[in-house]
Order: C-alpha cells, then structure tokens, then sequence
C-alpha cells in the first residue's frame, strides 16, 4: 500500500476516534446535567449586596428570576421551602456572577417571600428541570407576561407590600427550629473509597473531624458536622472548597 494513502487512511481513523470521544463526553455531561440538584442556602438579593461588592450583577427583586454559577442561562429549576413545602418554578437570567460560593444561588425577595422562607436561614432544595419538559414550555410562555406586569408596579410599592409579609413570616414562624446542618461532601458505593475520602480531607485541610455515615450496604456518605452556627458552617464550606470537590450539598438534620 502506498505509504501516503497509509498516512491518510490514520489520520482520519483518529480524527473520527476523537470526534466520537468528543461527542461521549458531551453525552455524559449532559446527563449529568440534566439530573442537576442541590440542597444549601440561598442568598437573597438587595440593593445593599450590590454596594458592599457582595455580588457583581442586579436583579429585578419583582422577578422569578435566580443567578446560577454551573446551569445554563434560561434553564427552568425547581425551588422548596423543604420547611413547608411551597415549590415555585424559576428560571436562570445568568450564570456569570461573582457571590459567596456558600450560596448554592442568588434569589429574588419574591421569590423567597412566595416560599415564606425564613430570610435568617433561607435554606432550599434545588432541582434544575429537564429542557424537553413540556411543563417548561408552558411555563415559559407565562414569563414575559409576569415580567411585564411586574415592571407596571412601582418599586416602592413592592417594597412596603414585603415589608407587611415579612412581618407576618415572622409572626408565624415563632416556633423556630434549633440551628443545625452537616455539609455533604459526598456518597460511595464502597466504605473504603468513603474512608479515603475522610483521609484526604484531613490530610489536605485543617478539618480534622469528618464522619462517614452508613446510609445502605452500598451507600456510604462522607460529612463534616454538624453545625450549630451558620459563621462556622460556612468557614468549614469554604474550607472544603479548596478541594475542588463538585455540588457539594448542605442538608439540614432532622
């Protein structure tokens, strides 16, 4: 065989390898995006988040709208008040913003307000919603018709109507629960692969008490808590970060 036609003949056997590894990796980010979930606080928005530098972007505080940093922009999520259970539907206006990685995302007073979370300790349960959902398709023709009317009612208005429901939140939540959550770092199928992780975290961080819980036989979960007090929680989050270990979840103790 001629050795030019040779060299062509494996030149385009690896080109169509790598295009095909290529097209793999997109099909299985996909997936893993379409299953996108995570429980941990989110950060409200105002003004004031703006000004001190907390935040780089606004959002319209009348809107359903959320501030992601790894979902695509338009992507529809589903938000619960895992206290009460009140669900609303949101979409992602962005995924470039600078926020406190504490925060799984940046919502609206409406948003937190329709969920009666409690703007202390505005803890959710996040579900992004699979694109071919027809549940989706309706919702979003409803957006631009809620965000018209939202921009007809005048700032000031909104804030004096969150006010009475802010004070009304606090009236029904009297009863408030005692102050404790474990960071999820993450779930194994072997106790041995769950211990390793325990040894790096502290071997490469300054925690030096996380606990593997056995949740089945072929279930073992790596966490760091509980905690008690959202400052020290949140420094052992950001602790843990430096590990680059992905949707690290926040989960409230029952």
């Amino acid at each position: 065989m001629n050795y030019k036609i040779l060299i062509i003949i494996i030149s385009i056997f690896f080109l169509v390898s790598c295009e095909q590894n290529n097209i793999n990796k997109k099909i299985v980010n996909q997936k893993t995006f379409d299953k996108y979930k995570n429980s941990g606080f989110a950060l409200i928005y105002s003004a004031n988040l703006k000004k001190g530098k907390k935040i780089t972007k606004k959002i319209d505080n009348r809107s359903l709208l959320i501030f992601h940093k790894n979902l695509r922009k338009n992507s529809f999520v589903k938000i619960t008040n895992p206290k009460n259970q009140k669900t609303l539907i949101a979409e992602v206006i962005s995924n470039n913003v600078q926020f406190s990685d504490f925060y799984n995302c940046v919502i609206t007073a409406r948003i937190a307000e329709e969920l009666s979370l409690d703007f202390n300790e505005p803890f959710i349960d996040l579900v992004l919603i699979s694109e071919y959902s027809t549940f989706v398709a309706k919702k979003a023709k409803t957006f631009d018709e809620e965000k018209k009317v939202a921009e007809k009612v005048p700032v000031d208005g909104i804030q004096i109507d969150n006010l009475g429901e802010i004070n009304q939140q606090k009236k029904e939540t009297i009863k408030k629960e005692i102050f404790s959550y474990s960071i999820k770092i993450a779930d194994f199928y072997y106790k041995d692969s769950a211990k390793n992780m325990s040894n790096r975290i502290i071997n490469e961080t300054n925690i030096k008490n996380p606990l593997i819980k056995t949740i089945s036989n072929t279930k073992y979960r790596v966490l760091l808590g509980p905690f008690n007090d959202i400052k020290k929680l949140e420094d052992s989050f950001n602790e843990i970060k430096s590990l680059d270990f992905e949707n690290i979840e926040i989960l409230k103790d029952v």
